[in-house]
């Protein structure tokens, strides 16, 4: 996808679709967004909707890191993702763990594409140069995602998380940056 620069903030992406950093008024629909991966796929672990409130506690994991905002012309979101801490030690300053969730209606677009390009490209900026992600085995289009996109498999804790009564393991990747 081409990119322009919009504005200091977004840059447009495609289809009036732009990227830009979470902001606080944001929070409604992300967790929104949240909440229907919880309720309908194992991309989200929980089992249960997270109140609002819980948009708090992701801003504060992803402190210091960079945000995505996936917005339609009508500032509408349709997706969201962010680089966060993998350990609070100095020693692994320059590895982050991604998240994002984009509605499923916009998946197949390549809006995760843009929206991966985007987070590595300001993780680089801010000193990051390794990205993880913890991905669950039941969520084969994630995998096959990052797979395209250059993460390897580096490791896989077998059954350790579990959802509506099914076990799952959880896969790490790796991509230097």
């Amino acid at each position: 996808m081409d990119t322009m620069e919009h504005d200091r903030k977004s840059t447009v992406i495609a289809d009036g679709y732009t990227l830009g950093p979470i902001e606080d008024a944001d929070g409604g629909a992300v967790i929104d967004l949240f909440n229907y991966y919880i309720e309908n796929t194992f991309a989200a672990y929980p089992e249960r909707p997270v109140p609002y409130e819980f948009f708090g506690l992701l801003r504060a994991a992803s402190k210091g890191y960079p945000t995505a905002a996936l917005k339609d012309g009508d500032g509408k979101l349709g997706g969201f993702g962010m680089l966060r801490a993998h350990s609070p030690l100095p020693a692994f300053a320059r590895t982050a763990e991604i998240t994002y969730f984009i509605r499923p209606d916009l998946t197949g677009r390549g809006f995760g594409s843009a929206m991966l390009s985007y987070l590595e490209a300001e993780g680089r900026k801010q000193g990051v140069s390794c990205i993880l992600a913890g991905i669950s085995s039941k969520n084969d289009g994630s995998i096959r995602f990052h797979a395209r996109h250059g993460f390897v498999e580096v490791g896989r804790f077998r059954n350790v998380g579990e959802k509506w009564g099914t076990l799952f393991d959880t896969l790490w990747m790796e991509k230097e940056i």
